[in-house]
C-alpha cells in the first residue's frame, strides 16, 4: 500500500483502492474502488465530511455505494452523497437500524459483487452491529468497525463482544495471512498480525462482564 497524505492506494492489478483518512469528526476511512481498466466505481462508507471523497472522485461514474454498519458515524455522509450522485446504496441484510425512506438495497451474506473483472464478496460479521458485513476484495478485507489494528470493534455487553470474536475467529481469521485489513476507522493491518494478537487474548483469562473497547494484547 503506497501512501500520499491522508489517501493511501492499494493496487493488485485488478482494483485500486483509495483511502480517505480521517474524515468527519470521528475519524473515519472511506474506500473508492476502481476497476483497474477503467469503468465506475465502488463507494465504501460516506462518513460525515464526504465532500473530499466527491472532490477526488470528480466526474468518475459510480455503480454503488456499500456502507458497512447502521452506525450513524458512517452514514452521517449519506446526503451529501445523495445530492452528487445517482447511484444505488446497499447494506448488510440483517441491519435492522437503517431508515427504510433511505431506499437501501440488502446483501446477503455470501453475495458476489463484479468490480470490473474482480469479485467482492459479502461476508455477515454481527457483533458490533447485528447486521455488520465486511467486504472480501482480492487481498483485501473493508472491516467496517468489526476488526481493527489491535482488537474488534467496541461491544455493549460481553454476549455482543463474545458475538464478535466469534465472527472474526471463524469468518476472517481463516484468511491467508496476508490479507490486509482496511477499517472504518483508521489504517490497516494484516490477518496474520491480528490472528497473533488474538491468540495472545485467547491464551487469558478474562472478566465474564468484558466489553466496550478491547484490545488484544491489553485486555
Amino acid at each position: 500500500m503506497a501512501e500520499s497524505g491522508d489517501r493511501m492506494v492499494y493496487d493488485d492489478g485488478e482494483v485500486t483502492i483509495e483511502m480517505f483518512t480521517p474524515v468527519g469528526p470521528y475519524g473515519n476511512s472511506a474506500y473508492i474502488v476502481r476497476p483497474a481498466g477503467g469503468g465506475k466505481v465502488t463507494l465504501i462508507d460516506v462518513p460525515a465530511g464526504y465532500e473530499v471523497v466527491l472532490e477526488a472522485l470528480g466526474d468518475e461514474p459510480v455503480e454503488r455505494v456499500v456502507v458497512t454498519h447502521s452506525h450513524r458515524d458512517h452514514w452521517d455522509g449519506f446526503d451529501v452523497m445523495r445530492s452528487a450522485l445517482d447511484a444505488p446504496v446497499f447494506a448488510g441484510a440483517e441491519e435492522t437500524e437503517i431508515d427504510p425512506a433511505r431506499g437501501v438495497e440488502r446483501l446477503d451474506d455470501g453475495t458476489e459483487i463484479a468490480i470490473g473483472d474482480a469479485t467482492m464478496r459479502v461476508i455477515h460479521t454481527p457483533g458490533h452491529t447485528p447486521g455488520s458485513i465486511c467486504l472480501l476484495l482480492g487481498g483485501a478485507l473493508f472491516s467496517g468497525d468489526t476488526l481493527f489494528p489491535g482488537g474488534p470493534g467496541a461491544t455493549r455487553s460481553n454476549e455482543l463482544l463474545q458475538q464478535s470474536i466469534a465472527s472474526i475467529t471463524s469468518r476472517l481469521y481463516p484468511l491467508p495471512d496476508e490479507t490486509l485489513v482496511l477499517p472504518g476507522h483508521g489504517t490497516g493491518t494484516t490477518i496474520g498480525e491480528s490472528r497473533s494478537e488474538y491468540e495472545v487474548f485467547a491464551s487469558r483469562d478474562h472478566d465474564p462482564d468484558l466489553h466496550g473497547d478491547v484490545l488484544w494484547l491489553e485486555s
